[in-house]
């Protein structure tokens, strides 16, 4: 594997040793008198640790508070899925190649879907993972650490989502046409699928769309995701329609004033919707929650230029990231229709610095994402767990990065997750 290090996942690693300043920011997250203090829960924060390599991302937490997420293993030369259960952190392994990828959460039993490579060089020289080994990549279903692989529409390649309880599976899969729009090296159309019994059903895509991915699925049959167009503009998006597919009908979701690259990433019970969209312009994205046919902006912090939502529980509450226009993140939440930094809910000596809460929000209130380790200068999986600890409102800081730094997260964001490494992260 190269320094790519995969799709729906924004990531960051090796972060101090390459000079990363503290800075406070002046305005942001200002504390609003003692009634704001007290509404707002406190978390403590556990380091997840890796596989042996400097980096992890957590992606998902059910409510036994188990945890699924990326790492890398010694060397940093390759990238697993994992399983982290009552302290322990597990190597999903692969399907006989270099990498696999856990994005979503488990179900409630502790069910996972994901994809991983094979041994087996894809035959049209896609790299439908952005690993760049040019491996085939399949959908599978983790089910207590056994691996079975999913169907695809006739392709080679396929990714699974997050199941349900009941254990349908969302995702895509390439069927067998070529579509000319795609970005070499990818040939084929990806489509949204669900599988269900080890059965794979396509769903339907926007009026005029070629491909699409389906990313999570409620209790109720309820999925979301996106579908559009196979090729990326100059600014590295994408014609994405935000879609919730139910009963076999996709329902269109709308957008915040962009033309580009809107995504539904996380779906309730409720039938509630997080994702992000591009403003008018599309120069910008902000984090949206949907609900009862309406798409809402939830902003961003103050100063900040962009917002993306990853997930939601089925109490409403939403979490992400928050970026300035320079790409400095911050994990957020949304609770009660405000935005709050998360670094200023965990206790002030803290090592850990939450640069987004990328895995989902439990019904319980437990958090996952990834932060950076001051006292190692790396990136690791972070689990923030509400307290009825009290403390002040730590004063909101900001991670200052340097350019190379910034251009490593954008590549191990551009890892995997479908078609050569489309994202479906926010940035």
């Amino acid at each position: 594997m190269t320094t790519h290090i995969r799709q729906r996942q924004t990531c960051a690693a090796w972060i101090a040793a390459l000079g990363i300043v503290l800075v406070a920011a002046s305005a942001t997250a200002q504390i609003n008198g003692s009634q704001k203090q007290q509404a707002l829960p406190r978390y403590t924060v556990i380091d997840l640790g890796t596989l042996g390599g400097t980096y992890s991302n957590a992606y998902g937490i059910n409510n036994n508070g188990w945890v699924t997420g990326i790492s890398t293993l010694p060397g940093d030369k390759e990238i697993h899925a994992f399983l982290w259960r009552d302290g322990v952190m597990t190597d999903l392994g692969t399907l006989g190649g270099e990498n696999s990828f856990a994005a979503f959460p488990p179900n409630q039993i502790g069910d996972l879907g994901g994809d991983a490579e094979t041994s087996t060089p894809d035959p049209l020289g896609e790299d439908w993972c952005g690993s760049g080994t040019h491996l085939i990549c399949l959908p599978l279903v983790w089910h207590h650490g056994v691996k079975t692989p999913l169907p695809t529409l006739g392709g080679s390649n396929g990714g699974a989502g997050g199941m349900n309880d009941l254990g349908v599976v969302p995702g895509c899969a390439e069927n067998t046409t070529p579509d000319p729009t795609c970005n070499p090296p990818q040939v084929l159309q990806t489509r949204p699928v669900l599988w269900e019994k080890g059965a794979i059903h396509e769903l339907p895509v926007y009026p005029g769309d070629t491909v699409g991915t389906a990313h999570m699925i409620n209790d109720l049959g309820q999925a979301t995701g996106w579908s559009g167009t196979c090729a990326k503009t100059a600014l590295g998006f994408a014609n994405f329609h935000a879609l919730v597919w139910e009963n076999g009908r996709a329902v269109y979701l709308g957008s915040l004033g962009g033309t580009l690259n809107t995504q539904g990433l996380g779906i309730n019970n409720r039938g509630q919707v997080a994702g992000f969209g591009n403003l008018a312009g599309d120069t910008t994205f902000h984090a949206f929650l949907w609900q009862d046919g309406l798409m809402k902006d939830l902003g961003t912090l103050p100063g900040d230029f962009a917002s993306g939502a990853d997930d939601l529980n089925n109490l409403g509450q939403v979490v992400g990231g928050s970026w300035d226009a320079s790409w400095n993140g911050r994990a957020v939440i949304w609770q009660d229709g405000e935005m709050t930094d998360l670094n200023t809910l965990i206790p002030p000596d803290s090592p850990l610095y939450l640069l987004e809460a990328q895995g989902t929000i439990n019904d319980f209130g437990l958090i996952a994402g990834y932060a950076w380790v001051s006292s190692t200068s790396e990136v690791h999986a972070f689990l923030a767990i509400p307290t009825t600890q009290f403390w002040p409102l730590r004063e909101s800081l900001k991670v200052v990065l340097p350019d190379n730094v910034r251009n490593l997260l954008q590549q191990h964001r551009r890892f995997g997750g479908g078609p050569g490494g489309w994202s479906i992260g926010p940035h």
